[in-house]
């Protein structure tokens, strides 16, 4: 065989295999997000009269809790497996030390359908489908609440000076799909409002997402993004919003994320292109390789808008892949959810051009 056709026959394997990998991957990354939670978080908040969203909290929040000056929200990832963020955030709330005697814990969870039949949950459950809740979707049952109301309803009744006296700061932090989340809420949430009325400062916590929701139609991958029909539909962009966002025009959106206080934690280690739960769409590719550059792409991006984003900083975390506990509890994490201690770190705070 000549070389030239053999070298052909070399490439067109390598691109067999990977697409028999890729594959793989994506069956494995579907199978476990496909399967019911092994719990079910035992607290519950009313959604207005839309439905019940369960979480876990730390300290009860149906009396007055006077000692509490601090709160932080932890959004669990694509497995819903709230029960293990929630190990997590206590194990991050003890080693913050005398801060975090002084926190509220509370690990919300958004369930899907799968999870509502096997545990025999009540009616009044809502429910999403399985991704849907990362980009603020309406619920499936039994109402369409947009998953971003039922983090409203939380800081709803953190705004509630009769239970929260001496609240200072809300935290709203999210490790992967849990990322996606709290950097698509910080952008489009309505829930702050209430806590700015009774001064208290919110921030936004968004580590290792596995992609971003861009203001513009530009991309890290330009290349990739013409091949992909939708590259800047929400939520990976400002095209065909849900209707929780209908309200506001994107420059109305910018405007409100750049005035919010946000730390983008970025695990040096976040670098497998080929990690199982990784968003390997188009829409996501486009955004770059691996989070880790998907990351410092955004952050640069932002930075370089006509506004800048002097509230926004972004910190790498030395030594740490894509490991929720890890994060959250490393000196990085415990900075950005409680302001002890500092982050070692050498990437740059974004700020106005």
């Amino acid at each position: 065989m000549h070389q030239r056709a053999r070298n052909r026959w070399r490439l067109a394997c390598v691109a067999f295999a990977s697409l028999l990998v890729g594959h793989a991957y994506a069956q494995e990354e579907d199978a476990a997000n496909a399967r019911p939670v092994k719990a079910v978080a035992d607290s519950r908040i009313a959604v207005g009269r839309q439905g019940s969203f369960p979480l876990y909290l730390s300290s009860d929040w149906t009396s007055p809790q006077p000692a509490i000056t601090h709160a932080v929200i932890v959004l669990h990832g694509r497995l819903r497996n709230a029960d293990v963020y929630y190990e997590s955030a206590k194990t991050a709330q003890a080693a913050a030390g005398e801060a975090g005697k002084t926190t509220i814990m509370i690990v919300p969870q958004f369930l899907a359908q799968v999870d509502v039949d096997a545990h025999k949950l009540p009616p009044d459950t809502l429910r999403w489908s399985l991704v849907g809740w990362e980009g603020g979707a309406t619920a499936l049952a039994p109402s369409h609440a947009s998953s971003f109301e039922a983090l409203d309803a939380i800081l709803a009744k953190l705004a509630d000076r009769r239970l929260f006296p001496n609240l200072k700061r809300v935290v709203v932090a999210g490790h992967s799909g849990g990322a996606q989340v709290a950097q698509r809420y910080a952008i489009a949430g309505k829930g702050e409002a209430a806590l700015s009325r009774e001064r208290i400062d919110v921030r936004y916590v968004v580590a290792n997402p596995s992609s971003y929701a861009y203001f513009s139609a530009d991309r890290p991958e330009p290349s990739i993004a013409a091949q992909c029909p939708g590259y800047n539909d929400w939520k990976y962009g400002m095209d065909e919003r849900p209707p929780y966002l209908a309200d506001k025009s994107p420059a109305e959106l910018e405007k409100g994320y750049v005035s919010r206080d946000v730390i983008y934690l970025l695990g040096t280690r976040d670098t497998n292109p080929n990690h199982s739960a990784l968003d390997k769409s188009c829409m996501g590719r486009a955004q770059g390789p691996y989070r880790y550059a998907r990351g410092h792409a955004y952050v640069e991006a932002m930075a370089k808008r006509d506004a800048g984003t002097p509230h926004h900083k972004a910190w790498d975390v030395a030594g740490i892949g894509h490991d929720g506990d890890k994060m959250l509890t490393s000196a990085c994490g415990l900075a950005a959810l409680f302001d002890v201690g500092t982050c070692e770190t050498t990437s740059q705070q974004s700020s106005k051009r």
